[in-house]
């Protein structure tokens, strides 16, 4: 009856043997590791820290000068502290790009490098409407972040966020890029957003985002969330965006753009049927502005924009964008289809600047505005044609009839103003010594008598 308990632990001892490995590898495989690439950009991200001096609201008699100077009273002002990130992009001449409102309105602007050196940076340019600022500072042995090609990234690509979330100092997150090309936030003035699942929180703004071997592919800028923190869902800049504006910044110390003096929409299915195209990629030319720099250069009412400066146009933000980054002046090259068929024009943006004018310059009673084409931050910019109040003094003519900065006029003496030059005639040709403007603000309409 033994043989049978042999037998057993015999079967026994080959099953052993047979799942024993013959012989273990000699070297285990390398572990997946994001830490060298980490260890050449990390040099180039920095911690930013801005001082503000902010006026405090005191009792009303102490507003007044007389009682001030009297008293010898100092003004009272309270010191405001901010904290975001940003990416050194030029180690030669110490360029830092951030974001224009981690810096806005700050007094001081102090850098921190991973070493923990200090430096005040000086700023180079801001652009609001993109929400991208270039600083400058002088220190030695500093390294930068090449840019990338953002246009290369597709959904799904992992990428590498970093920054000084709540002030903690550097913090890498992993993700995905989510989405390509978001727009229509009401985020920015400029939107061509990188979506991200990679975690952003506050104090992460100007840093930026990497693919997995190291190169910069956006600026973060945003998070969506019910309290400001993090529900991975995070926005950032496109490097090929960044890299157009850092370069007028540095150049010219400001982003002046062009105007091609058109009103946009998108391309539905029911306007693609109707214009008798497959696809509904492309933004449609609802209005061509009389004297503008695209009717100089042909384009026509149901003209349909496929392609701008070799991208492709895809929606009425896609067009509003390409046309954002063109410096004033400058030619853009437009691939559009008319009647069915694909034609390529050549246009030269016009300058904004020229359109603005100073109320006083149109009549008496509007002095203290400065009046314009409507920005592109505006709520209600490619809504509605009409001129912009950009600025109001207070206590100025303007402002006592009321009117107000971000207001719209869309007509004046019940004549409808598109532009400064109508605005101007309308003003000009009339008999009557009153002003009627019809005027919108935010979701209200209402006209303004000035006498």
């Amino acid at each position: 009856m033994a043989r049978p308990a042999v037998c057993a632990r015999a079967w026994a001892c080959v099953l052993l043997l047979a799942w024993v490995p013959a012989a273990w590898p000699k070297t285990l495989p390398q572990r997946q590791t994001l830490a060298p690439m980490l260890e050449q950009v990390l040099p180039a991200v920095v911690n930013i820290v801005t001082r503000t001096r902010v006026r405090v609201q005191a009792h009303p008699l102490l507003d007044d000068p007389f009682f001030r100077r009297f008293f010898d009273l100092p003004e009272p002002e309270r010191e405001s502290l901010s904290v975001g990130s940003g990416v050194i992009v030029d180690a030669k001449h110490g360029y830092i790009v951030t974001n224009h409102h981690v810096i806005d309105n700050a007094d001081v602007i102090t850098v921190t490098l991973r070493d923990q050196r200090r430096i005040q940076a000086k700023v180079v340019g801001t652009d609001p409407e993109a929400d991208v600022a270039v600083l400058q500072i002088k220190a030695k042995d500093l390294k930068a972040i090449p840019l990338g090609d953002s246009d290369t990234l597709r959904v799904g690509d992992f990428v590498v966020a970093i920054g000084s979330p709540f002030g903690l100092g550097q913090t890498v997150t992993y993700g995905i890029v989510s989405a390509l090309g978001r727009s229509g936030l009401g985020i920015e003035g400029y939107e061509n957003f990188i979506q991200t699942d990679a975690s952003i929180n506050p104090g992460n703004s100007g840093g930026p985002l990497l693919t997995t071997d190291g190169m910069l592919v956006g600026i973060n800028a945003a998070i969506v969330g019910p309290s400001g923190g993090n529900i991975g869902i995070g926005f950032a800049i496109p490097s090929n965006m960044v890299k157009a504006i850092m370069e007028q910044l540095i150049r010219h110390g400001e982003v002046r753009r062009g105007q091609l003096g058109v009103l946009i929409q998108d391309l539905t299915p029911e306007l693609a049927r109707a214009f008798g195209l497959k696809g509904t990629e492309g933004a449609v030319i609802a209005r061509v502005l009389p004297g503008s720099a695209a009717e100089k250069a042909g384009i026509q009412q149901g003209d349909v924009v496929v392609e701008a400066n070799g991208h492709p146009i895809r929606s009425g933000a896609d067009l509003r964008n390409a046309i954002g980054l063109v410096r004033a002046g400058e030619p853009i090259r437009l691939e559009i289809v008319r009647d069915g068929r694909r034609k390529t024009i050549q246009a030269r943006v016009g300058d904004p600047n020229r359109a603005k004018a100073a109320g006083e310059q149109l009549s008496p009673k509007l002095a203290g505005a400065l009046l314009g084409p409507i920005p592109a931050r505006h709520p209600l910019h490619g809504r509605v044609e009409g001129v912009a109040i950009l600025e109001v003094k207070r206590g100025s003519p303007a402002w006592q009839a009321g009117l107000r900065a971000g207001d719209v006029i869309v007509s004046a003496n019940r004549r409808p103003v598109a532009r400064v030059s109508d605005l101007r005639k309308a003003l000009h040709n009339t008999d009557t010594t009153s002003l009627l403007l019809h005027v919108l603000r935010g979701q209200e309409a209402f006209y303004v008598v000035i006498e």
